[in-house]
């Protein structure tokens, strides 16, 4: 069975772009632009991964984070943000590895790889 990656980011144009990104790797994927959508897709799907983008008008990433980390402690979470200085915020422990984002999406392919081995 394959893998299933949980995206939760609110831009779309780099949703899409991750959606195909981890689909061309072999994974399915459920993708939302919601923190609270995000919650309801986890409590109904079984999810091996989720990737988390930090800024959201909804729910902060950090907070969505944290939330699952408690509710799902098997679940592998990566952080993604365009801001590095996230990195030195405390609550950013809640997830297992956390990528800033660029057009090269090798960096969190090989994270997601490592972290669903």
């Amino acid at each position: 069975m394959s893998k299933r990656i949980l995206i939760v980011e609110d831009e779309e144009n780099m949703r899409l772009l991750l959606e195909e990104e981890f689909a061309d790797e072999g994974y399915e994927i459920i993708s939302t632009a919601s923190g609270k959508d995000a919650i309801e897709i986890l409590k109904k799907n079984d999810i091996n991964l989720a990737t988390i983008d930090i800024e959201m008008p909804d729910m902060n990433g950090l907070e969505l984070a944290g939330l699952l980390r408690k509710e799902y402690p098997k679940l592998k979470i990566i952080l993604l943000t365009a801001y590095s200085h996230y990195k030195q915020d405390l609550s950013s422990w809640a997830a297992d590895a956390y990528i800033v984002k660029s057009s090269d999406l090798s960096e969190l392919k090989i994270t997601a790889k490592e972290l669903l081995k």
